[in-house]
């Protein structure tokens, strides 16, 4: 089952840019997270684990690698109407996913050069980025540029395998302001071609069955289709971050803003906040707030009723081609709140251990929205270990 969904779930295999790799050099790491994901009402399940590591060749070059597993168990809305047979269908999948990458220091450039792979049951992913990190201003002021690139293969029922790309282009800007505070901008132009649909969502559309028998009268029927949506679309993303360390608290506060816009129509904004308050020489204590909101794409809707002539069936396999449509709540008009709290003890130089709870809550917004019923509300439960030699 393609779960590229879970874009809430932070275990999730990625393509670590630029300004958020291992600085070099450093000292050989190693890490270990695990990560519980569970939605109310029994719905999606999913259980993650990494391990991710660092080892210096030398004062200028280093290798990473990342391992990850994935456990997706549970239902989700497939996108047809409240009170249909098939309103929520049962999903079950694993997927594995390894990442490997190199970075070379230059002296004031750092180049990274990674390739990634994931794999579950109807989905193959292959990933390449390519960035550089350059260090200005007595490293005050820190410059990253670079580029993504995906090739999907999606299993889809009842044809071959179709294609999927996806191309990145990012860059940003990290400036320290004094001692306590950094700052940073950064944006992601991005653009995806090919299958785009979900192939396991749907949308209802009203209809009638005529047997033919006089004074028989019409049957309705409520019958669903394959989504459809574009086989293109082009996304920007400026995101901004600030920390400042308040010397007499001896805590820091993190900030990040962004915003999101694509041709599907969907303007989203995201924000975090964070408090990382250290207790004693050994544990810091961190509440965080995340709030997500978004419109609905110009496709969205909950039916098709009146967007073909009832003498038309939509095509059972839709290429792309207009018009448009899509019943996923995740492309409605929403937003989504999580409240959350994370321990971190240092138990020396050397090993640290770091737990965390997060409430996570999902709702339509206005007119554009799907049923109620389809919006998730989750519990999240983290746990990681780190060791530096």
């Amino acid at each position: 089952m393609n779960t590229r969904h879970f874009v809430f779930a932070p275990l999730l295999l990625q393509s670590v840019r630029a300004a958020e790799s291992f600085p070099l050099p450093d000292s050989e790491r190693l890490d270990y997270g695990y990560q519980l994901y569970q939605e109310d009402n029994q719905r999606i399940r999913v259980e993650s684990s990494y391990l991710r590591g660092q080892v210096d060749i030398n004062a200028d070059t280093a290798v990473r690698f990342q391992l990850l597993r994935d456990a997706i168990s549970g239902s989700s809305p497939t996108g047809e109407l409240p009170g249909e047979t098939d309103f929520f269908k049962e999903m079950h999948d694993v997927r594995t996913g390894v990442l490997a990458a190199l970075a070379r220091q230059f002296g004031d450039h750092r180049l990274d050069l990674e390739i990634s792979r994931s794999v579950e049951s109807d989905y193959d992913s292959h990933g390449y980025s390519l960035s550089d990190t350059w260090d200005l201003n007595q490293k005050n002021t820190t410059l990253a540029f670079g580029v993504n690139y995906l090739s999907d293969k999606v299993a889809v029922p009842g044809i071959q395998r179709q294609d999927k790309t996806g191309l990145e282009w990012f860059t940003g800007l990290t400036q320290l302001i004094d001692k306590n505070t950094v700052v940073s901008a950064n944006f992601t132009l991005g653009s995806n071609h090919g299958y785009l649909n979900d192939p396991y969502k749907v949308i209802d559309r009203n209809e009638v069955l005529d047997l033919g028998i006089p004074g028989v009268p019409l049957i309705p029927l409520v019958t669903p289709y394959n989504e459809n949506r574009p086989n293109h679309r082009l996304r920007e993303v400026l995101q901004l971050d600030a920390t400042h360390f308040f010397e007499a608290p001896n805590a820091a506060l993190d900030t990040v803003y962004r915003l999101s816009h694509d041709d599907y129509g969907v303007v989203s904004q995201f924000i975090q906040i964070q408090w990382r308050q250290a207790v004693g020489s050994h544990v810091e204590v961190t509440p965080y707030l995340r709030y997500y909101r978004q419109n609905a794409a110009k496709f969205f809707m909950n039916s098709l009723d009146g967007v073909f002539p009832l003498s038309y069936n939509p095509p059972d396999h839709p290429n792309g081609t207009g018009p448009n449509y899509s019943a996923d709540y995740r492309l409605s008009a929403l937003d989504a709140l999580s409240l959350g709290l994370r321990l971190t003890y240092t138990i020396n130089t050397h090993f640290s251990l770091s737990t965390s709870y997060e409430r996570y809550a999902m709702e339509g917004l206005g007119g554009n929205a799907a049923p109620a019923a389809s919006y998730p509300s989750a519990n999240i439960w983290s746990l990681s270990a780190s060791a530096k030699f």
